[in-house]
């Protein structure tokens, strides 16, 4: 994994480069020790690693269990047991096959919005981008023409992330 750093603002913006799946499990555990809240918005084509990163951020968070594609479901809600006793609160979204905004209110997507500390990873956003509220982060994966298996990630803070204090130099480490 690489991590391009010499942009002036590293602390909002990284470009990284996935050359097989070790690193973006690697990516995952980074994503994960930055405890993040509130929602991510990942972008890329299909098969650019969207759901693989999310698996493998879901899996450094600690959950043990299955983790199901919300592809039909839209979403799936996982709970996930701290150290410390508390509980985590992750929903994993992929608004793909999304017909319209509207849908996510008579899903109750606004509770999970709503709820304190809880992530909401976001698969296929720009579906719903005028409903949701903007996100912390954006993570745009890019497919690398010449090897199938390498990937670029373009990670991006938004002003709501960079109000909350998230700092993407972790992610130099």
């Amino acid at each position: 994994m690489a991590t391009n750093d010499n942009t002036a603002n590293s602390a909002y913006f990284q470009v990284v480069t996935l050359y097989d799946e070790a690193d973006t499990k690697r990516l995952a555990e980074k994503l994960a020790a930055m405890a993040l809240e509130g929602s991510v918005w990942l972008s890329g084509d299909l098969g650019a690693g969207k759901t693989t990163l999310t698996r493998y951020w879901l899996q450094a968070l600690g959950h043990q269990g299955a983790i199901k594609s919300p592809t039909y479901t839209l979403v799936e809600p996982y709970q996930i047991k701290q150290k410390d006793g508390t509980f985590l609160a992750v929903y994993h979204a992929d608004l793909y096959r999304l017909q319209d905004p509207e849908e996510l209110s008579f899903i109750g997507f606004d509770e999970y919005l709503d709820e304190p500390s809880a992530l909401i990873i976001i698969e296929w956003a720009s579906r719903a981008d005028s409903y949701l509220p903007p996100p912390v982060l954006f993570v745009d994966m890019v497919k690398d023409d010449k090897n199938k298996d390498s990937r670029q990630v373009l990670l991006r803070l938004s002003k709501v992330g960079q109000a909350f204090g998230f700092d993407l130099t972790a992610l130099n480490d």
